[in-house]
This record gives C-alpha cells, sequence and structure tokens, in this order.
C-alpha cells in the first residue's frame, strides 16, 4: 500500500494520524519522528516513503525551515503541512516552497484523510476557508507591483478560465471543478492548460500562488462590476 511519515512532536496527534490512516489506508505503512534530524534520518533509510506530513512547530526547526531542509536533501519527497496555524500567507509560502498540500490540524477526521487521499492520488490539497479569505493589506507599497503585473496576465482569461482558476485555489481535483462549474473534466483540462499558458506559470501551484497574490476574488467582482456597467451604461 503507502508508506507515510508524520513529524509532530505531540504524542497524542502522532496516534491521532496513525488512527486516521490504519482506518482509511488499511496495510499502509506509518512511520513516526518526534523532530526534524529524525526525520531526515527515517527518510534517508526509507526512500520508498509516499508522503510526509510535518508539522511547523517540531523543536529543532523554525517555521517553515524544515520544509526547506526537507526540499533541498529530498527534492522527490512529497511533504505536505500539517499545522495549527492558518494563515493564509503562511499556507502560500508553505506551497511557493514545494509542500503538496497544507492541513490544519482542527481538520475533521474524515476531511483529513480525504486531504491525505487527495494527496496521495497527485493533487494539491490546500484548506479551503483560509483560501476563501481575503489576502493580507500589504504593508509596503514596494509589494504592489508584482500584483499589478499579475492582475494584468488575468486580463488573458475568460470568464470561464477564470471559475476553473479560483476553483483551483481551493485545491480541488478536476473532476470536482468539473462537477462544480457543470462541464466536462476534458474541457477543465483544456481551461487549466491555457490558464498556465496566458499566465505564464510553470504549473498548477504556481497558478495557484499566483491567483491568490492578485487577489483573484477580487479581481472578479471588479471584473463583474465593470462588465455590468458597460451594459447597462445609463444606470448609476
Amino acid at each position: 500500500m503507502y508508506t507515510l511519515m508524520v513529524a509532530d512532536d505531540h504524542p497524542l496527534f502522532r496516534d491521532a494520524i496513525s488512527a486516521v490512516i490504519t482506518t482509511g489506508l488499511p496495510g499502509s505503512t506509518l512511520l513516526e519522528a518526534a523532530s526534524l534530524s529524525q526525520t531526515l534520518v527515517l527518510a534517508e533509510e526509507n526512500q520508498e516513503l509516499d508522503l510526509l506530513l510535518l508539522d511547523l512547530g517540531l523543536p529543532d526547526a523554525e517555521g517553515l525551515s524544515g520544509l526547506e531542509t526537507l526540499r533541498q536533501r529530498f527534492p522527490g519527497l512529497a511533504v505536505a503541512i500539517v499545522s495549527a496555524q492558518q494563515e493564509r500567507r503562511l499556507v502560500l509560502d508553505a506551497i511557493t516552497l514545494g509542500a503538496v498540500g497544507y492541513i490544519p490540524k482542527s481538520t475533521p477526521r474524515q476531511e483529513l484523510l480525504a486531504a491525505i487521499d487527495q494527496i496521495l492520488a497527485g493533487q494539491v490539497y490546500l484548506p479551503p476557508d483560509i483560501m476563501r479569505q481575503p489576502p493580507e493589506t500589504p504593508s509596503e507599497p514596494a509589494v504592489t507591483s508584482p500584483d499589478t503585473q499579475l492582475r494584468q496576465r488575468l486580463t488573458y482569461l475568460t470568464a470561464k478560465q477564470l471559475d476553473v482558476l479560483s476553483c483551483m485555489t481551493t485545491g480541488i481535483s478536476n473532476k470536482l471543478i468539473a462537477r462544480e462549474l457543470n462541464i466536462a473534466e476534458t474541457t477543465v483540462k483544456t481551461h487549466v492548460s491555457a490558464i498556465l499558458r496566458k499566465l505564464d506559470a510553470a504549473s498548477r501551484v504556481q497558478a495557484i500562488v499566483m491567483a491568490a497574490e492578485a487577489d483573484l476574488n477580487g479581481y472578479i467582482r471588479q471584473r463583474r462590476q465593470d462588465e455590468g456597467s458597460r451594459q447597462n451604461p445609463g444606470e448609476e
């Protein structure tokens, strides 16, 4: 089946993850580590590892430094963050550094299993509630320039492509996007390819991060308002 590792210094949380995996992924092997150093040793000894669930609160790692170290040492290893921290900026930074998912520790058991299944299937998992939060107001004017450039790229997308990109930012699969928008899955794939090309994004993850940086939902609202004004020019 699968070989997974949970790196967390809280035994109770490791036990909880173990119960989820034993029930939902029978036959799978679960390795446990309580520190980054132990995680590195186990990852070296278990090259068949399918997924590492990494806590951000390990005693010998600060913030995303553990993820950066793991990405450098094992670039092919799938690492998903499991953390009590739920800041939108932190989620995006983790994905930018190469995490394949970000799972809040408050995630209910069934949703946690669904998130792990989604990641093992090759999809990126992002917490919908967090990703729907509005972006933080920039504290320095200098950071607005990239956002302006990203928003310019969003103008190249059709209305349907914007809808697809909005669904992508929640981390759901093409199949679920098709169901959400009532279109064929093959059509979703076509839109995703066009989105990556128009945004000049190298991957689905990069497109998600770019959309978040440009405040995609705010852009969609503004675009619809502008289109409505053009259709009804006499209305104030």
